[in-house]
C-alpha cells in the first residue's frame, strides 16, 4: 500500500446580501457567493511530488436561500451551483479546479428540543448532482452529505454562551461515476463514509462573535480517497 501526504490551505470569501421584508409563506430571502483561494499538493513517499497548485479555486453561488423561523424552529431551503472557474486541465498536475459543473439541493434544520435554547438538535442535507468533467468526459456520480449536531448549553448570558456535545455526518455516492475509462467494476464502486465527534461552541453576542472547536473520528468508510 503507497502512503503519502495530501495539503490544502483554502481562503474562503463569501459574500452575503439577505432582503429586508419576507416572501414566500413569511420567509426571508437572501443570497451568497463563495470566492475561494487554494493551494494543494499531494505527495507520495515513493514518487515524491505528484501534484499540487495555487489560485483562485472554483467558486460557490447560493442563487436562492429561504429562511424560515419559528419560536422554537429554524429552517432554510437552498439552491447553489459551483461553478469551475479553477484552473483545470485533464492531464495537468498543478489544478486548483474540478472541471465540471455541480449543482446542489440543501435543507438546514434547528430546533430547540428545550425552551431557551439549552438543548437544541440540527440538521444539514445536501444533494448534488455534478455534470461531465472538461476534457476527460468523466461524470461524477451524484452524492448525499448529512451533517448533524446535538448542543447543550451550559451557560447563557448576555456576555457570552458556551454549548458542547455531539456532531457528526454521514457521505454516501448515489449514483455511478461513468466515462470512457471507467473500468466495469469501478462502475458498481460507491464511496461512503461515516463520523462522529465533538464540539464546544463559544459565542460572544455583544461582540458579534464565535468561537468553535471540532474533532471527529471517520469509520466504516469505503472507497474514499
Amino acid at each position: 500500500m503507497a502512503t503519502g501526504s495530501n495539503a490544502v490551505i483554502m481562503d474562503m470569501n463569501t459574500v452575503r446580501w439577505a432582503s429586508k421584508g419576507t416572501v414566500l409563506f413569511g420567509a426571508r430571502y437572501s443570497a451568497a457567493a463563495t470566492l475561494p483561494f487554494a493551494r494543494n499538493s499531494l505527495t507520495s513517499d515513493i514518487h515524491g511530488d505528484l501534484s499540487g497548485g495555487g489560485g483562485f479555486a472554483d467558486s460557490y453561488y447560493m442563487r436562492f436561500i429561504l429562511g424560515w423561523k419559528g419560536e422554537r424552529t429554524a429552517v432554510r431551503f437552498i439552491y447553489g451551483f459551483l461553478a469551475p472557474t479553477g484552473r483545470f486541465g485533464a492531464d495537468a498536475t498543478n489544478n486548483v479546479g474540478s472541471g465540471y459543473w455541480t449543482h446542489a439541493l440543501s435543507s438546514g434544520q434547528t430546533f430547540d428540543v428545550v425552551k431557551g435554547g439549552l438543548l437544541t438538535f440540527s440538521t444539514f442535507e445536501m444533494y448534488e448532482f455534478h455534470t461531465r468533467q472538461e476534457g476527460s468526459e468523466i461524470q461524477p456520480g451524484q452524492t448525499f452529505d448529512l451533517d448533524y449536531s446535538r448542543l447543550s448549553s451550559l451557560r447563557l448570558t448576555a456576555t457570552w454562551q458556551f454549548q458542547m456535545g455531539l456532531v457528526g455526518y454521514v457521505q454516501r455516492q448515489t449514483t455511478a461515476t461513468t466515462g470512457p475509462e471507467i473500468s466495469a467494476a469501478a462502475l458498481n464502486d460507491r464511496y461512503a463514509v461515516n463520523s462522529l465527534g465533538a464540539a464546544i461552541t463559544v459565542t460572544f453576542p455583544k461582540r458579534k462573535a464565535s468561537i468553535q472547536f471540532k474533532i471527529f473520528k471517520e469509520f466504516e468508510n469505503r472507497s474514499t480517497f
